[in-house]
C-alpha cells in the first residue's frame, strides 16, 4: 500500500467536498491528530480508517482510494451483475412426492434435478444425513445442521 499515494488522494477528497482537515477527521469520527499525523506521513492509514471515509463519503471508491485504480468521484453507471456462465446451468426446485407410510422400503425415488426423469436410489442405512445445505439463485444460501 502506497501511503504517499493514499494521502495525496485524501487530499482530493478533503478539496472535493470543500473542507478543512478538522472537519474532515471530525465528519469521519476520527482525532484531529489522527489526520494530521497521515497528512505528514508520520502514521499509516489503517483499514478502520479507510472504511471510515468509505463509509461516510459514499462518492469515494475504495479501490481508486487504495490503488487509484476506478474514478473518483464515482460513476453513476448502472452495474449489472455479469450474466452467468453457460456452462452453470440453475438448479430447479425438487419436486416433491408424497410417500405411503404403509409400505415402507429401502429404496426412494426422487426427481433429477434439471430432468424429468425418475431414478430409484438405494438408501444405506449406515449413512446418516448431517447437512443440508440450499443454494438460491441471488447468492444468498441457508444451512441445516441435525
Amino acid at each position: 500500500m502506497n501511503s504517499e499515494a493514499i494521502i495525496s488522494r485524501l487530499k482530493e477528497i478533503v478539496r472535493y467536498y470543500n473542507l478543512t482537515l478538522s472537519t474532515f477527521a471530525d465528519s469521519i469520527d476520527v482525532q484531529r491528530s489522527s489526520i494530521s499525523h497521515l497528512m505528514s506521513g508520520r502514521n499509516k492509514p489503517s483499514l478502520d480508517f479507510v472504511l471510515k471515509i468509505i463509509d461516510n463519503y459514499p462518492d469515494v471508491d475504495l479501490y481508486w482510494l487504495l490503488n487509484g485504480t476506478g474514478s473518483f468521484p464515482k460513476t453513476q453507471e448502472i452495474q449489472q451483475a455479469p450474466a452467468p456462465s453457460p456452462e452453470v446451468k440453475p438448479i430447479e426446485e425438487p419436486k416433491v412426492k408424497t410417500v405411503s407410510k404403509e409400505a415402507p422400503s429401502l429404496f426412494s425415488t426422487f426427481d433429477a434435478i434439471g430432468s424429468n426423469e425418475t431414478k430409484t436410489q438405494e438408501v444405506n442405512t449406515t449413512k446418516k444425513l448431517v447437512k443440508i445445505i440450499l443454494l438460491y439463485d441471488d447468492g444468498s444460501f441457508e444451512d441445516y445442521n441435525k
